[in-house]
């Protein structure tokens, strides 16, 4: 399980006096062009000329520094204006941006060109089509960037500073490329519909396609990135709001930000609904690789609304079970035993037939209700009062949506004539083959998955909301028994930290999921004696995070954060902290 994640090399740092003095070079990334044309244009098919992948790499010019020597992190004093932590925060974030887009745009397209028949070049084609510029422009733009925020900071030979301290000119400059993105938005979708019919029918692409996910660089299901242009639309958005926010209309950038966010907005206006129909296909073909006994999960007016732990009681009392619920059908499974670890369909109910009602707490279990579907009674039990409403209220909205619906087409399959009994879930037979199971197992970082360890759910909405909001950033991360702090890069998205040495690491060391945890403050047991310290804790897992910095990140900002996320407070209270260590530049002693 990813709570007891381990980084080889980092947990005997002791604070020595040697490690207390920071140097720092600022880096610039390399442009297109200094790769030496290593990355094809659309037109070139990925299989003709494309360079191994060690040499792609071996190509890349070495990073530029601004300038040369070293910076004592403790005497440098860096802007404190809201303005310039929003730009770090595009800055950060545009890193690991970049790295996405690598993930398809250098190594899948690398896997994939050293077979040389029986592969779907069509849809390749086109997705690398599609990467292609998208990944070129943003090359560029990442290296002005980084080049804008050393000026900022004086870190540069610039003269002028009331010049430099600013990003609306650098976006509003580079936002000719929105037609890339057009092209992109009008296309992704049929890319996403033909990966997903290759995975179900060309057995080798099968295989390639799982083969690749099961690669430290894929640290999120393949087609998570598929999506993350669209969602870096929605980022830039978010900080121009922001940066708008903070101006005033008489401030020297305030022009640029504006004509760059009404620009913008004419892209971003059906992003929303596009995104929205996108994850929730992906999200069905993600459950359809998890769950077992149910085919054709993906149905094209099928919704996905939310899924977690839910308790069934049953003649051996109250046994943990994973919901799944659609717009027009309820399924509940049971996780089967390794190597396969999938979700075994134990029931299923056409939500037309379904009704819900409060039920008496019984045999010691509390915030219980009833599922009434046909013949069948379910009597089930949630972790919580807020969990228990969140279920109701999710499904008295899809019952009513499906019955205002009426009859249709949708399919509800046969159970692979599993039994409905839950003393025999466990042995219904499982056709997947060895090397699909050891795919399966590696699945086990998913959020299907989190939410059964964690005894938890995520409605689709939450999902939704969690994509608009990625960070990335420095922090220091100490476990309970260790004495020292080790600085890593984090990056915060699809609700869990993924931990990296450096921003410029292809792959995270290790990744920790945040759903059920809690935060405090450490107490006087923790032995913690630092200041700006918090305590993540989930049952005997604990951690300690923290950042020397006196800077409180925009508040209206993060109340938009929490509210946007849904979270209970302690949650939203750590996501406040985490942003807070992500953007905090103030020296750093150890």
């Amino acid at each position: 399980m990813h709570d007891s994640f381990t980084l080889k090399g980092t947990d005997d740092v002791d604070g020595s006096a040697d490690e207390s003095r920071t140097s720092v070079q600022v880096q610039i990334t390399p442009t297109p062009q200094e790769k030496h044309n290593t990355f094809h244009t659309p037109s070139t098919p990925h299989h003709n000329g494309l360079t191994p992948l060690k040499s792609i790499k071996d190509e890349l010019v070495m990073p530029k520094t601004i300038i040369e020597g070293e910076v004592d992190m403790r005497r440098k004093k860096y802007p404190t204006d809201k303005a310039y932590f929003i730009a770090k925060e595009l800055l950060m974030t545009e890193r690991t941006f970049k790295k996405d887009l690598e993930v398809i745009n250098l190594w899948f397209r690398d896997e994939v060109s050293k077979e040389e028949d029986e592969m779907p070049d069509d849809v390749l084609n086109l997705l690398f089509a599609l990467i292609d510029p998208i990944y070129e422009f943003h090359c560029s733009f990442l290296r002005e960037i980084e080049q804008r925020l050393a000026s900022w900071e004086g870190r540069s030979n610039a003269h002028f500073k009331g010049d430099h301290q600013r990003m609306g000119d650098v976006i509003f400059k580079n936002i000719s490329t929105l037609p890339r993105y057009d092209q992109y938005l009008e296309n992704h979708f049929v890319v996403l519909e033909r990966l997903d019919t290759a995975f179900r029918l060309n057995k080798k692409f099968e295989q390639l396609y799982r083969d690749f996910e099961l690669q430290k660089v894929c640290y999120l299901p393949l087609t998570s990135f598929v999506l993350k242009p669209m969602q870096r639309l929605l980022h830039y958005q978010n900080l121009l709001d922001r940066l708008l926010n903070h101006y005033g209309k008489d401030a020297p950038d305030y022009d640029d930000c504006y004509a760059a966010q009404q620009k913008l907005s004419e892209t971003t206006m059906c992003v929303p609904v596009i995104l929205k129909q996108s994850e929730n296909f992906v999200q069905l073909c993600e459950l359809q690789r998890d769950v077992s006994g149910f085919d054709s999960l993906v149905q094209t007016d099928r919704n996905f609304l939310r899924q977690g732990c839910l308790l069934k009681h049953s003649r051996k009392g109250y046994q943990q079970r994973m919901f799944f619920l659609f717009s027009d059908i309820l399924l509940y499974t049971n996780r089967s035993l390794q190597p396969s670890m999938q979700f075994k369909v134990h029931g299923q109910m056409p939500l037309r037939a379904v009704i819900v009602e409060e039920a008496e707490n019984k045999m010691g279990a509390n915030f219980c209700f009833n599922i009434y579907g046909g013949n069948r009674i379910l009597t089930v039990a949630a972790s919580s009062q807020e969990e228990k409403d969140k279920w109701l209220e999710d499904l008295t909205s899809a019952i009513q949506g499906a019955k205002e619906k009426g009859d249709n087409k949708l399919q509800y399959l046969s159970l692979k004539s599993c039994s409905s009994s839950d003393e025999v879930i466990d042995k219904c037979g499982d056709e997947g083959n060895s090397n699909r199971e050891k795919a399966s197992s590696q699945r086990s970082n998913t959020t299907v998955h989190v939410c059964w360890h964690r005894n938890t759910s995520i409605s689709m909405g939450d999902q939704l909301r969690a994509v608009e909001n990625q960070l990335s950033g420095y922090l220091l991360r100490k476990f309970k028994n260790s004495n020292g702090w080790q600085k890593l890069w984090v990056v915060f998205t699809n609700f869990c930290l993924f931990f990296y040495k450096t921003f410029q690491d292809d792959f995270p060391l290790a990744s920790l999921p945040l759903l059920g945890y809690t935060v405090n403050t450490p107490t006087e047991n923790d032995s913690i004696h630092k200041d700006f310290v918090f305590k993540l804790q989930f049952k005997n897992h604990v951690y300690f995070f923290r950042a020397e910095s006196e800077y409180t990140f925009g508040s209206p900002w993060l109340d938009q954060f929490s509210k946007m996320l849904r979270l209970p407070p302690l949650f939203a209270s750590m996501l406040l902290s985490l942003t807070h260590l992500l953007l905090s530049t103030s020296p750093i002693s150890f």
